[in-house]
């Protein structure tokens, strides 16, 4: 029966199907389709082209497909090839990029080794198999404005909280406020923490390279794995969040400008890893501050509103960067939106006056660096530090943080780079808005914990923790 219809379908396109397959082995980088020896025999099949003998392989379940590889060598030559089992991974619910991105240079935890699809290190039936047994683990991804959590095997997280206002400053490693933000996030998702592996974003803080902001970083790390291991939690993998957001766009090198609550931070991570070394820049506003001053604007223009989540809201659904801010002036920009229980608003100039204070902090009365010019300071300490015998680990921007989806935000950033940085060093230059939105750092979580490799290589146990003074990482 499979065959029939694999012949009606397949036989009379199948001259036509072969620019399609080249087409799609060049942008999934499939592995050219496996050839039979002359001794190898599928009995009455022999007749087939292997296109078709693919092709119904292709329309069986995955676990049927192996039992026909335990038939004889032939089949099992044809199930056994990579070919297949990338299409059956193309079939799941994660894209394939983030699947290919994650199995070739994630797989083996920290730090980071490449490995080649190509060199036989690779079976993809393997990590099929693997990738169908791992646990599912809770991704919690905190930070000092909001936190999302959820099941790893979900498409994004299930829960938000606000955490400055519910929990307080958690960057402060205080046992019982760390305690009581993992305990309500754990009865909100009605887990017990003691049945699967935690990954936990470790939030920007403590920035210098200094030994003080380093004891600061591990105390913060040590509290929270204290926390979750008192509470029974079998395996914990703590990454920072913003490793987190550049794995995401499926980079393990570049800079990651994180607008967060409070902060804008400017980081440069070379495989996987933050190079404090080479300077972590931080901008003194961020998402708070662009509220503010929208909401100044609208007092200005007498807009009334009920509360600052009204004006927050409003930021979200209205607001945008101009790419000529002066050209932007002389334009009709009035937009509406309705707000769930305060009707219709309109803005017009607020909408990309409150963006313009990233590139021009004057506008909003503040005595600070500008976005592009934090962001080309750290690519000049990129390029003098001389770290690799290539520069463009650094030119890839991946932007991250909740204010950093406002649109046009990435194509005005880039052209100043452009402007304000040597030939030199903005050739390449290229700026990646969040790859998923406000999630994007619970993503890059995600890809770590639906690895074939997962937990192993990546999480720390509690008898791991006990065991030694020092962290594993």
């Amino acid at each position: 029966m499979i065959l029939r219809k694999v012949w009606g379908s397949v036989w009379n396109r199948s001259n036509s199907g072969k620019d399609l397959v080249s087409h799609q082995r060049a942008m999934n980088h499939v592995p050219p389709p496996l050839l039979l020896s002359s001794s190898s025999s599928l009995g009455a099949f022999d007749q087939l082209p292997m296109d078709i003998l693919v092709q119904i392989l292709m329309m069986m379940e995955p676990r049927d497909a192996v039992k026909l590889g335990l038939t004889c060598k032939a089949w099992k030559c044809v199930a056994g090839g990579n070919r297949l089992w990338i299409f059956y991974l193309q079939c799941s619910q994660e894209p394939w990029d983030s699947i290919f991105f994650a199995e070739t240079s994630l797989r083996s935890g920290y730090p980071l080794r490449m490995i080649s699809s190509q060199s036989g290190e690779l079976s993809f039936m393997h990590i099929y198999s693997q990738r169908a047994q791992v646990p599912g683990s809770i991704i919690i991804d905190g930070g000092s404005g909001y936190c999302k959590f959820g099941w790893s095997k979900y498409a994004s997280p299930s829960g938000r909280s606000a955490t400055f206002l519910e929990f307080g400053n958690i960057e402060s490693p205080i046992y019982a406020r760390l305690q009581q933000f993992f305990a309500t996030i754990f009865t909100r998702m009605q887990v017990k923490p003691s049945m699967q592996p935690i990954v936990v974003s470790l939030p920007l803080c403590h920035f210098d390279d200094t030994e003080s902001a380093r004891a600061s970083r591990r105390q913060l790390k040590t509290a929270i794995l204290n926390v979750l291991f008192d509470m029974n939690v079998p395996a914990v993998c703590a990454v920072n969040q913003a490793v987190l957001a550049l794995y995401a766009a499926r980079r393990t090198s570049g800079i990651v400008v994180n607008i967060g609550f409070q902060v804008i931070t400017i980081l440069p991570i070379l495989h996987g890893k933050v190079m404090r070394q080479v300077g972590v820049e931080v901008i003194s506003f961020g998402a708070l501050k662009l509220t503010g001053f929208l909401k100044e604007k609208m007092q200005e223009n007498n807009i009334s509103f009920q509360s600052l989540y009204t004006v927050r809201t409003l930021k979200e659904k209205l607001c945008y960067v101009a790419l000529d801010y002066k050209a932007e002036l002389s334009k009709d920009t009035q937009a509406s939106v309705e707000v769930s229980g305060e009707g219709w608003f309109t803005l017009s100039k607020e909408r990309f006056q409150t963006g313009e204070i990233l590139f021009q902090p004057r506008l909003a009365g503040m005595r600070a660096m500008s976005l592009h010019q934090a962001v080309s300071l750290c690519m000049d300490h990129c390029d003098a530090a001389g770290l690799t015998g290539d520069d463009s680990w650094f030119k890839t921007v991946v932007l991250t943080g909740g204010s950093a989806c406002l649109p046009g935000l990435a194509e005005r950033l880039e052209r100043e780079l452009h402007e304000h940085l040597p030939s030199s060093i903005s050739n390449g230059v290229r700026v990646i808005p969040p790859p998923c939105g406000v999630d994007t750092s619970w993503h890059g979580a995600k890809l770590i914990s639906n690895l074939s490799t997962f937990p192993g290589p990546w999480c720390i146990t509690r008898k791991q923790f006990r065991r030694k003074s020092r962290l594993m990482w």
